[in-house]
Parts: structure tokens; C-alpha cells; sequence
């Protein structure tokens, strides 16, 4: 569909390529291959792109501004093959280079698997999730980058890279009957601060996102990582997710913990992952939704320097 044209309201997206510096910058780590079920997820980040000339870059506030008037933000294009000991040696290298000459990486996933290069990648020490799942599980897939990220060192990476320390791990989301115990113990057992879905809804978005960042901002030089996965989403906002179930947060509930959290000057990277563009409901929610977070990650970005009240619906 054409969409239309105003000169007094501009859109989103078609932004300039990286070359030398921004405060934002997005990069497409379109991972697939290791997926536990079928997915077309490494054709998320071209939907999300063309999903976000949908909407406009105002800030209602008050006062209302404009995130192209008080942000640079660029388009580092697509790590061409992501997956595998090469694809995620690239990718830590290219994230490591763009968060060396901006303030937030934003990944477009891309399947779950694209958490663990892109925190190597931005050096981070902390991590913050939105999942409904642990991630904790052996190996390697879309369901092992929070375990990965504890124990693993990444193979056929061509510079030495930290991982975290559980202590300064926490999960946002949390659901019932979309884990196991056994991986619920692995999580208390390494200290990993888990905020279930129950507990989200029971204190705030605003309370659970402050203690989030506090722990995972602890120690020296802090970089935060946050990992977006959609799948925390109710399935009716969030078909495109093979991961989604009925229950999960609503909408506005994952837009407004994306720009609570982004607001912290301690996040230089996140990821939008588990959505399938090519399994989504035919007016492509999942992808608009997705879209919809890179733009409350911006916002938040932008709420660290300018006064950006409150949060569009």
C-alpha cells in the first residue's frame, strides 16, 4: 500500500547509514538457523524496517518533540549471516564498533539467538530481559543465549570478550506453563533475579523496571543490555511469536517498560527478537508492534537528555 504524504509529518524509518557517529543506530542480525522451532525470522528485520515508515517520530510529551530534531540516529544495514562461530564473530565485532561511536545499539532480530553476540558485542556487564522464557537451556539455540552469556566464551571470535555475572542478570516477564523447574532452579541457583509475570502486574512497570536497573547496573563502568523478546506479549498482540501465549503483557505494557528502561544512561544495546514476519496475522501486528519498541527505545533514549514526559499509546 502507498502510503501518504505530509511535509508536516514526518515518518519514521529510511534513516542515513552509519558512517561515523550517532547517538542511535540500528543493525539487523537477522539469526534463524539454530531456532528449536521452524522460523522466518531472518526476514524480521526488513519487515520492521518498512513497518516503521508507519509511523511518525513525535514525542507527545509534553512538550512534544520531534526524535529526528533532538536525536542522530542511523542504519548500520544487516550482519549478512549471522548464525554460526563466523556470523557471531562478525556480529560481536560490528556491535563493538558501533557502540564505540554511539549511545544505543539497537538489534533487529532475528531469532533469540542474536542476545548473546550483540551484548559481547557492546560489552556489556548487565541484563535486563522481557521474556516469558529463561533461556537457560544447554547448547546452542534461540533457547540458550541468558546461559550462554554466563558460561560460554564465544567460539571464533577474534577478541576477547567477558561474560556476565548471573548476579546482574534479571527477567521481566516470566510466565507460568512456558518453563520448567529444572530451569527455574538453574536460575535461583546462579542468583539470577527473576520477576515473574504475576509480580510484574502486581507492583508497576515503574517499580520493577527501577530495581531492574539498579541490579544490573551494579559495579564499576556498568553497561546494560536489554533483550526484548516478544514472545512475553499475549498472543493476541503477538501472533507472529511461535513462543506467544494467551496471557502474556499487553501492548502498551511492553512499549512502556521498552522506554522505561531505555531512559537509563547505563542501556548501550538492546535486541527486538522471536518475531516472525513471515507467520504473522495478516495485518502484520507482531511486526508493527516490534517496530513500535525501536521507536520507544529511541524515545527513552532521548528522555536522558530531554524532557520527555509520560508515553504514547
Amino acid at each position: 500500500m502507498t502510503l501518504s504524504h505530509d511535509p508536516l509529518w514526518p515518518r519514521a524509518g529510511r534513516w542515513p547509514s552509519f558512517e561515523e557517529g550517532a547517538d542511535a543506530v540500528l543493525l539487523g542480525v537477522p539469526t534463524w538457523r539454530t531456532s528449536l522451532s521452524p522460523t522466518g525470522a531472518h526476514a524480521t528485520p526488513a519487515a520492521v524496517r518498512d513497518a516503521l515508515e508507519r509511523y511518525g517520530t513525535a514525542v507527545m510529551g509534553p512538550p512534544a518533540l520531534d526524535l529526528n530534531d533532538v536525536l542522530r540516529i542511523a542504519d548500520a544495514g544487516d550482519i549478512h549471516e549471522p548464525d554460526g562461530d563466523s556470523g557471531e564473530a562478525d556480529t560481536i565485532e560490528r556491535v563493538r564498533e558501533l557502540s564505540s561511536g554511539s549511545d544505543l545499539v539497537i538489534a533487529l532480530g532475528g531469532d533469540n539467538s542474536l542476545t548473546y553476540p550483540v551484548a559481547l558485542g557492546s560489552g556489556a556487564t548487565g541484563l535486563i530481559t522481557f521474556d516469558a522464557h529463561f533461556d537457560l537451556r544447554d547448547g546452542i539455540s534461540n533457547g540458550t543465549p541468558v546461559r550462554r552469556l554466563v558460561q560460554d566464551s564465544p567460539a571464533g571470535s577474534r577478541t576477547e570478550t567477558a561474560r556476565i555475572d548471573p548476579s546482574r542478570i534479571v527477567q521481566i516477564g516470566i510466565a507460568d506453563f512456558a518453563n520448567s523447574v529444572a530451569y527455574a532452579d538453574r536460575a535461583a541457583d546462579w542468583g539470577i533475579r527473576v520477576i515473574t509475570l504475576d509480580e510484574l502486574r502486581r507492583r508497576g512497570i515503574d517499580d520493577v523496571a527501577a530495581e531492574a536497573l539498579e541490579i544490573a547496573s551494579a559495579g564499576i563502568d556498568p553497561r546494560v543490555h536489554l533483550d526484548i523478546d516478544v514472545d512475553v506479549c499475549d498472543r493476541a498482540v503477538a501472533p507472529g511469536c511461535p513462543a506467544s501465549v494467551p496471557g502474556g503483557l499487553h501492548a502498551w505494557e511492553l512499549r512502556a517498560l521498552a522506554r522505561a528502561v531505555a531512559s537509563h544512561p547505563n542501556v548501550v544495546s538492546a535486541d527486538i527478537a522471536e518475531v516472525d514476519a513471515t507467520a504473522d496475522a495478516d495485518d502484520a501486528r507482531t511486526v508493527r508492534l516490534a517496530a513500535l519498541c525501536v521507536l520507544e527505545l529511541l524515545a527513552g533514549l532521548a528522555s536522558r537528555s530531554v524532557n520527555v514526559a509520560g508515553r504514547s499509546d
